[in-house]
């Protein structure tokens, strides 16, 4: 299973902190950002992904996270 979100994560150094925020949380899924796309996609691959985790998380960290359909 493959979760899409869109966020407003703008830089590397942010996207780099997120990273091994979420891996902490979800230390089996494959995650990453697309900063080039409009979007600034995250992307979470794994079997078991919950997108309110996901959503939870980053809005901790004061970042704005929306499923993408």
């Amino acid at each position: 299973m493959v979760e899409v979100f869109k966020t407003n994560v703008e830089d590397s150094m942010q996207a780099e902190l997120l990273l091994a925020l979420l891996h902490d949380h979800l230390p089996f899924a494959e995650i990453n950002f697309d900063l080039e796309d409009c979007d600034n996609v995250l992307r979470v691959k794994g079997d078991e992904i919950c997108p309110i985790t996901v959503i939870k998380i980053m809005e901790a960290k004061g970042f704005e996270c929306y499923v993408l359909d």
